[in-house]
Order: C-alpha cells, then sequence, then structure tokens
C-alpha cells in the first residue's frame, strides 16, 4: 500500500543511525565493555531489538496520519511538499537525537534516563545550559548537513517517492494495515517494562547501557518515574519489616514512644546542656571525592578545602544518598533512604515532612534556604518554603548584588555574600540561624569570573571545583570578620559526585563526598574513619548540640560509640546497602545482587558478584520497604 512506503524509510534511517550511535559510543567506552565476541553480539542483537520497540512507538503519530488522511488530499501535489518537509523533518530528529546522545553520554555515560526526563521539565535551564556549553549553530549546521546528505541520496535515487503520491487503497485496506502496525507497539507495551532484558546480558554497566535504546530509555523513564516498591521489589511482611525497622534506628540514647507499629517517633536524648550554635550548611554541588586532594588527587584543584579538612571535624568515608542534588538535599534534610522513583523534593506530596527544618523552628531558629539559581528548578522553592524555610533565591537577588550569573546562578562568591548578608539579618534580630546554602558554580557550563583561579573560565570541570574551592575560601576569611563567626558551626558537604557512570550498577566510589564541620571555638578538629551516608549527618549535627528532640529519622549520630557503620546508595532504581564491605542491591525486577567490594580507590572499585548474604538481605529490604510504607501511608510526616 502506496502511502505507508514511507515507514519503510524510517525504519532504514532509524535504524542505521541507532546502530551508528551505538558503535561510536563503544568505541569511547572501549576500556570499559566487556568486549569479548559473544558480549559484542549480545549488545548489537539486544540493541537491534530495543531499536525496533523504539521505532513501533515512534511512527504511532505517522501510522494515525496515514490512516486518516482522504485519498484526494494524499494525492495532492500540496500534500507531496508537505510530506517532504516531513520526511526532513523527521530525519533532522533522528539525527539530532543521536548526536545528543553522545553529549548525554559524555556527562553521564549513560543512554537518555530519568535524568533527561527530569531536566526536559526545565526548558529554560536546560536550553541555556546548552547555549553555554556547547557550539550550537555549529552542531545545528553538521546536523543539517548530514539530514540533506541522507535526504537527497533517498530522494534522487528512490522510485516510490513519485509512485508514493498515487495511492489508490480502500478504506477498508487501510483500516486492517493500522489495527496491525498498531498492535506492535500495543504489545510491546504491555510486553516490556523497565528493560529488564538488559540487566541479564552483562554485569558490566556500560554494556548494559550499549544495549538500550536512547529514545526508548527516554520514553520508558518518563513512563517509570514513580515506582512502588511493593509492585517492582522484593518484599516482606510488613509487619515483620516494621518491627526489623525498630531494630534499625534503635540507638541507646533513643526510644519509640508508642508501641504503635505504625507510629515511629522516638525520643533522642543527649547528654549536657543544649546549644544554641548558629549553622550555616554548605552544599556543595558536585564535589567528589576524587578531585580532591586531601583524598589522594593531584592536580591541586582543592588546596583551601584541603587545609580547612585538617582544622575541622572531618568524616573520611562519607558517602552520598544518590547522584542527583535533590537526592542530598531529602538525605540531609530528612535522613531518609533513597527510595525508588524521584525523589520526595521532587514529588507534590512533599509538605510537612518530618526533618530538620521543623526541629531548628521549633528551637527558635530563623531558617533559611538560599540558593543561587531559580528554586522552582527541581521543586525545591516548594520542598523548603513548606518544610520550615523561608526561601532566598535568585529573585532575591538584587542587581548589584549580582557580579556574574550563568543560567544556573550568581556564581559562588555572590551566593556566599548573601548568605552572610541574611545571616547579618539574623544576628541583628537576635535569633539563631540555621541556612541551607547551595552552590552552583560546579557545573556545566563550568563558567565563572575571570581571574580569580588559574584556569580559565568555561574549560572543564577541573575549572568549576577549584573556583569553589576559591570561593569557600573567601566566604570563610569573610566570615570570620563577622561577631557570629565563633558561635556558628560551618558544615560543608556535596550534595553528590561529579559523575554516576560506572562499569557497576552502583560504583561505590562514584558515591564518595567529603562531609566535614568547621567550627574551631566549638569543635575539636579530628578524622573519623566510619562508613555513614548523609542520611547520618542531622542526627550527628543535632548530637553536637546536644539537643533532645523527636526523631523519625533513619541516621544515626556517627560520633557515638554504638554506631554501626554503613551506607545506604541507589539511583532512581536501583537501591543498595553498602557495610563490612559487602554492598546488597535491591533491583526492580524483584531481584538481588551483592558484591564483595575487592578495592575501593579514587577513581575506581573492584567488585566480586557473590551470593547475597541472608543478613544483608533482609536488612537491604528492611530500609528500602519501611521507607517506602511509611511515605505510602504518610507516617514520614511532621
Amino acid at each position: 500500500m502506496n502511502r505507508y512506503l514511507f515507514l519503510r524509510y524510517f525504519l532504514v534511517i532509524f535504524v542505521s543511525v541507532s546502530f551508528i550511535t551505538r558503535s561510536i559510543l563503544l568505541v569511547d567506552s572501549w576500556t570499559l565493555i566487556d568486549s569479548h565476541f559473544f558480549a559484542l553480539i549480545q549488545i548489537f542483537v539486544l540493541g537491534l531489538f530495543y531499536d525496533l520497540v523504539a521505532y513501533s512507538y515512534a511512527i504511532i503519530p505517522f501510522i494515525i496520519y496515514l490512516f486518516l488522511m482522504p485519498k484526494q488530499i494524499f494525492n495532492s501535489k500540496i500534500h507531496k511538499m508537505i510530506a517532504l518537509v516531513i520526511f526532513f523533518t523527521v530525519i533532522y530528529g533522528i539525527v539530532f537525537n543521536g548526536i545528543s546522545e553522545w553529549f548525554f553520554w559524555e556527562e553521564f555515560g549513560k543512554r537518555f534516563n530519568f535524568i533527561a526526563v527530569d531536566y526536559l521539565v526545565y526548558t529554560h535551564e536546560v536550553i541555556q545550559n546548552i547555549r553555554e556549553s556547547y557550539p550550537i549553530p555549529i552542531l545545528l549546521a553538521v546536523v543539517f548537513m548530514i539530514t540533506g546528505i541522507i535526504f537527497g541520496l533517498i530522494y534522487r535515487k528512490s522510485i516510490h517517492f513519485t509512485s508514493f503520491f498515487h495511492d489508490t487503497s480502500h478504506y477498508k485496506d487501510r483500516t486492517l494495515v493500522t489495527i496491525l502496525l498498531l498492535a506492535i507497539p500495543i504489545l510491546f507495551f504491555n510486553i516490556l517494562d523497565k528493560q529488564t532484558l538488559i540487566t541479564k546480558i552483562s554485569d558490566n554497566r556500560y554494556n548494559q547501557e550499549l544495549s538500550k535504546n536512547g529514545f526508548y530509555s527516554l520514553f520508558s523513564a518518563f513512563r517509570n518515574n514513580e515506582l512502588d516498591y511493593y509492585e517492582f521489589y522484593i518484599t516482606k511482611d510488613n509487619t515483620e519489616v516494621l518491627k526489623s525497622y525498630r531494630t534499625l534506628v534503635q540507638t541507646k540514647n533513643s526510644h519509640f514512644i508508642s508501641k504503635d507499629l505504625n507510629n515511629t517517633l522516638r525520643m533522642i536524648s543527649n547528654e549536657g546542656e543544649e546549644k544554641y550554635h548558629n549553622v550555616m550548611l554548605v552544599m556543595i554541588e558536585s564535589l567528589s571525592a576524587s578531585y580532591m586532594g586531601l583524598y589522594g588527587d593531584s592536580k591541586n584543584l582543592t588546596p583551601h578545602i584541603d587545609a580547612l579538612s585538617k582544622k575541622s571535624l572531618f568524616f573520611s568515608e562519607f558517602f552520598a544518598t544518590g547522584t542527583r542534588t535533590v537526592r542530598g538535599m531529602e538525605a540531609v534534610t530528612m535522613s531518609l533512604p533513597p527510595t525508588g522513583g524521584r525523589s520526595i523534593v521532587k514529588r507534590p506530596d512533599n509538605h510537612t515532612m518530618f526533618g530538620l527544618g521543623w526541629i531548628f523552628k521549633d528551637k527558635g531558629y530563623d531558617n533559611k534556604f538560599i540558593y543561587a539559581g531559580h528554586g522552582y528548578f527541581d521543586n525545591m522553592n516548594a520542598y523548603f518554603g513548606n518544610n520550615g524555610f523561608k526561601v532566598v533565591d535568585r529573585e532575591s537577588f538584587k542587581s548589584n548584588e549580582i557580579t556574574f550569573s550563568n543560567v544556573w546562578g550568581v556564581c559562588d562568591e555572590d551566593l556566599f555574600d548573601k548568605s552572610i548578608q541574611e545571616a547579618d539579618h539574623s544576628y541583628r534580630d537576635k535569633k539563631p540561624f540555621f541556612s541551607f546554602v547551595m552552590t552552583t558554580s560546579n557545573h556545566r557550563p563550568f563558567t565563572y569570573p575571570d581571574g580569580k583561579i588559574d584556569i580559565p573560565s568555561h574549560t572543564n570541570r577541573w575549572g568549576g571545583v577549584k573556583y569553589t574551592d576559591y570561593a569557600v575560601h573567601q566566604f570563610l576569611e569573610k566570615a570570620s570578620k563577622k561577631p557570629w563567626f565563633d558561635t556558628t558551626l560551618f558544615i560543608f558537604v556535596a550534595d553528590h559526585n561529579g559523575g554516576s557512570a560506572g562499569k557497576n550498577d552502583l560504583p561505590l566510589y562514584r558515591y564518595k563526598i567529603p562531609f566535614f564541620i568547621y567550627a574551631p571555638k566549638i569543635v575539636k578538629a579530628q578524622t573519623i574513619t566510619k562508613v555513614s551516608s548523609q542520611i547520618d549527618l542531622a542526627p550527628t549535627l543535632l548530637a553536637l548540640l546536644n539537643w533532645d528532640y523527636q526523631s523519625k529519622f533513619y541516621g544515626d549520630n556517627i560520633l557515638s560509640d554504638s554506631f554501626k557503620p554503613r551506607a545506604l546508595i541507589g539511583t532512581y532504581q536501583k537501591l543498595g546497602l553498602y557495610q563490612n564491605d559487602r554492598l546488597t542491591m535491591l533491583l526492580p525486577n524483584g531481584t538481588a545482587k551483592a558484591y564483595q567490594v575487592k578495592e575501593l580507590g579514587l577513581h575506581f572499585n573492584t567488585y566480586e558478584e557473590i551470593t547475597p548474604i541472608a543478613t544483608d538481605l533482609e536488612k537491604t529490604i528492611d530500609y528500602y520497604q519501611s521507607a517506602s510504607y511509611f511515605h505510602k501511608y504518610e507516617l514520614d510526616r511532621y
């Protein structure tokens, strides 16, 4: 049937571009993949399958269009011109998608995924970030040129472009063909869920990613942005989980206020007189341990922070819970494991969550969330504004307070100056303050004021890291001259690392981040080597203040003699527990994996897959199932 001939061309172009894209990404990652013959065959065979699945989804609007178009209009010259424009545009989109995947792979080491879905929501920031990071006019011109070549070759060599517009099919015939063509994607939609075939071909994360199709991965991420734990993961009896939860979080200085398993409130008691020090919590964008000299990096990117850590209470074996800023915010403010799907910060039902904001507010503190960018991004303003904080974002900066900015926000120096200004306001009002400060300069496009460091602006992430290090130093120099400095705890912690890609499902070294507390008149400088994670920051901070408080936190005071070293880490799908040099992981296909961590280096980790140890698996399920249960039934509210 002539009117459906276009779909053949789309199939050839779509599959060819997908094959070329996959091949280029494979060559780029050659040293990181399992490259034996059968592994490569698996990548391309399974990749072709998902290419065809993606193609079946992509042509749905064209199938409907071709079915509905009346014969008289379809065979007209005007429609021929329209169809050729559509044909060119579709080729352009396919080529553009292939090139876009290269840049996404360069940044994240993954095909399009949940991160891409999140970013698509914030069109302004994403487009501006791309414009500031890449030579867009040149790239668009290249895409146009490649598209023109493909279009020209097909148009000049094909005889079907003439016969295409002489369709004589009957309505009943079109109906049958349309039903058959639409049945294919409907079948795929109901059979396939989250690309579970991919996880079975290899334990190597890069092999798994290369087997995907970017278009389908994007669609799958849209489809699965919320994961019901009970539907996708290993579960236990809820009553047993809730009993185990109490054992997991129980500490020697706490007790549950009720025997009702659905009442998660505990009373935490700390010895000594309560202290009402100011708290300036600085969450630094993408500050991986691997960039820092204090962990062994030799590029001298963080000389000021390295020196500062030696004067601080420094936690050297500290891990992020996730790979996004909102995950870090969630863990630090709520002391909550990284549940499946999107972060609670981004969910619409995130008001009055139990967390640090309300605890400090009840103690009479002036709480502020101070952000360099527009806080509507990632729903941050809604989260902090409805959980005990006043929001101070880019809209709060006067024009004379901004010396430099890019799409993500004002530079770190301007942000820190604003933070000092807000602290001055609280001090004048005779209120202790708790400021949650979120930086942005260590983020692509890595632009910052000229002349500050020896790496030119817009060079690479190394420059972003070094500029942030410089800004932190300037911040503390200025703060040290303030009357509130000696009574302030300065907390520095990364939101996540500078990259999430790795050969393994959860590359442990990628999650390692710095956390230290600087207060020379309050806190003794020392290094704590216990394995811990972002969920432990809040209980540790409150213990330093000697506060008695009610808690729903999962974390514990790292400084306590009874602290049990462990770290909870995850992606939006994979949920892990790292303890005793073992990583136990829950997968969204109802299975689990476990690894013995042989070596954990600055830029690598060595795993050996093992059978999950029963006690480790039970504990991992208890953490994540209980957290999902409490949120599902709103038991994690304030």
